[in-house]
């Protein structure tokens, strides 16, 4: 058998099979993989300090600076060849005890898979991590290495919900047990931000100058809200520390994208059955991947320009864009298509209603709200968007993009209803996502199905759901802090009440056609005796 016929049975290109004269040979080993890098890893030293290894930073930032050293291999130096720039990640929750233990066991390398439509599978193995640190087990190692002056960066993700600062007043939460914790034991954190402080301190006192702070997670001004969180935690234990951090270090705003799902066992047996690769924990990702960051990196930075970062000036119309168009676009998937029940995003962006909703809400709502991009059409954007949005091979499940909506909604969707309320603009589309989202929280589908809530503030949601669907209209919204001070504008309020109640009149299908054939269509009746809004 020919390579051409193995690899077409496989679903890989030509090129990611090991041939040596007429002989095919499949690896069982990811060091030994004609896939593993062409780089000395044994030469790479910790220049970034990462928090929070989970599928996206592997999907992302590992893959970027993999492919910088890709492209360095060879140069003379380890500078040269950016084999300074090595990651060492840290795991601070119990659960990350299981990423350790799967990359230690594979000498940190694993198996970045692009899912492309039609079944196509793009394989490389990623080397850029080159350790791992559990810090419950290490704490002062972790304090240690941060601490030294090859560290040069701390990038993280730690999930939207992860920053401890509350979504409406923008204020850090100094009375969070880990806070208060990581204040009165400085040497021993357990957050991210109380090691980031220990080790700022550290810096500080020995005369090393700061690593940039460089958060990676979906939020809007990503760098700000770290900065809000590290200042604030050391303002907490030291207010002349805080006002050194807030001098001192930078923490540059960057905008990230490439969908990531969860990684499933079938994908584990498939790699092995097409590859003979036994990788405990592979990342499947989607072709597509942008990374924009504010060029401030005063103790250096990688040139990741050479690869495809854009560095800028100012991220700000690049993560509005982004976070408004694709992440509110997936909030509405997800909060729509749970309804209907359906399972996953690309039969969501497929399903007619949900995607002509969808785009009339980004070009009616969500766009006026958008500075222009520099280098991007935004029509052409939101077609790419639907493009990945249909990707069937990326199998990205409503459940995942409905996680933790408490924290998404208020950063990829309310923000736009705040604008356009300032503006006097429409808010009816964004005001029907979040009813659609408040009825889906009582918990089941337009099937009688049941959907399953994952959200770190459920204890105190569903209990307002529950009142909700008792007869409390604006039980749900009422929650100040996910909803701030749109729980008592009269124009919001009335307009979540009307959809509220058409959703539950209609059903969501006939709603989505209503909404979606034009601004002024088929409003829903009025509510006692507030009328109708001009939304």
């Amino acid at each position: 058998m020919d390579a051409h016929r193995i690899s077409k049975e496989a679903g890989l290109t030509e090129g990611h099979w090991w041939q040596r004269g007429k002989d095919l040979f499949l690896t069982t080993s990811l060091t030994e993989s004609p896939l593993a890098p062409d780089y000395d890893r044994s030469a790479m030293t910790t220049g970034i300090v990462h928090i929070g290894v989970g599928g996206f930073h592997r999907a992302h930032e590992a893959a970027y600076l993999d492919r910088l050293m890709r492209r360095r291999a060879g140069s003379a130096s380890p500078e040269g060849s950016c084999l300074d720039w090595g990651i060492c990640g840290v795991g601070l929750l119990p659960g990350d005890a299981r990423m350790r233990d799967a990359l230690e066991g594979q000498d940190h390398l694993y198996t970045l898979i692009l899912k492309h439509p039609g079944g196509l599978r793009d394989p490389v193995v990623i080397g850029s991590i080159h350790d791992y640190l559990f810090a419950p087990d290490t704490p002062e190692t972790v304090l240690t290495l941060m601490s030294a002056p090859t560290t040069r960066i701390v990038s993280l993700t730690v999930t939207e919900g992860g920053y401890n600062v509350d979504d409406a007043t923008g204020e850090f939460r100094t009375d969070s047990p880990g806070a208060v914790y990581d204040a009165e034991h400085p040497g021993e954190p357990v957050t991210a931000f109380g090691y980031i402080v220990e080790a700022l301190r550290r810096r500080r006192e020995s005369g090393t100058a700061p690593f940039t702070v460089m958060s990676c997670d979906n939020l809007p001004g990503n760098g700000k809200v770290a900065r809000t969180a590290v200042v604030s935690q050391a303002a907490m234990r030291d207010p002349e520390l805080a006002d050194w951090i807030e001098a001192s270090v930078a923490f540059p705003n960057c905008m990230v994208d490439r969908i990531t799902p969860r990684t499933t066992v079938a994908d584990i047996a498939e790699l092995r059955r097409k590859l003979g690769v036994e990788d405990a924990w592979p990342v499947v990702c989607e072709p597509f991947s942008q990374w924009v960051i504010e060029d401030d990196f005063p103790s250096g930075r990688p040139p990741l320009e050479e690869v495809g970062v854009q560095m800028v000036d100012d991220v700000t119309p690049y993560e509005l864009m982004k976070l408004r168009l694709l992440n509110a676009s997936h909030q509405g998937l997800a909060h729509w298509g749970r309804l209907l029940g359906i399972e996953y995003a690309h039969e969501a962006a497929a399903d007619a209603d949900i995607s002509r909703w969808v785009r009339a809400y980004l070009e009616r709502e969500a766009r006026a709200t958008l500075r222009s991009v520099p280098g991007i059409d935004l029509n052409d954007y939101v077609d790419a968007l639907f493009e990945r949005f249909t990707n069937e091979a990326i199998a990205d499940t409503l459940f995942r993009l409905a996680q933790d909506a408490s924290g998404r909604m208020p950063k990829f969707v309310l923000g736009t209803v705040r604008d356009n309320l300032t503006a006097g603009g429409p808010i009816r589309l964004g005001a029907a996502m979040v009813a659609a989202w408040a009825l889906g929280e009582e918990g089941v589908d337009e099937n009688g199905g049941a959907i399953v809530i994952d959200d770190s503030l459920a204890d105190e949601l569903l209990p307002l759901a529950a009142a909700q669907k008792a007869g409390h209209e604006t039980a749900f919204i009422s929650h100040e802090g996910v909803f701030g001070e749109l729980a008592t504008d009269e124009r919001f309020r009335r307009t979540f009440i009307e959809e509220l109640d058409a959703l539950r009149r209609e059903g969501a299908r006939a709603r989505l056609r209503a909404l979606a054939g034009g601004p002024r269509e088929a409003q829903p009746r009025p509510v006692r005796s507030t009328g109708t809004s001009d939304a």
